[in-house]
């Protein structure tokens, strides 16, 4: 769920995560125009729209559980395994 600027309050699939720039691609949101000549890999050139990166912090995750918006945690269960919990109702959180 974006949390802020101009696609605030809207949810969607985040696609790529580009960790060194601190940005994420999230699908169907932030779509900006490109105008792209036709070259030898495009025949046909003109307006494209694709989506635009968002900086990281401006999203948060959706608890599968609760369905709110939450920061993430980390718990080591008895096995020896980390799992990431939800902050707000601390069930473990899927991928």
């Amino acid at each position: 769920m974006v949390i802020s600027g101009k696609e605030k309050g809207k949810i969607g699939a985040i696609r790529t995560v580009d960790s060194e720039k601190g940005r994420v691609i999230v699908e169907k949101l932030n779509l900006v125009k490109r105008h792209s000549r036709p070259n030898a890999r495009v025949a046909q050139g003109g307006i494209i729209e694709k989506e635009a990166p968002i900086h990281i912090s401006n999203v948060m995750i959706i608890c599968g559980k609760c369905a709110e918006r939450t920061r993430i945690g980390k718990r080591v269960l008895e096995d020896g395994s980390k799992v990431r919990v939800c902050k707000k109702c601390g069930e473990p959180m899927d991928r």
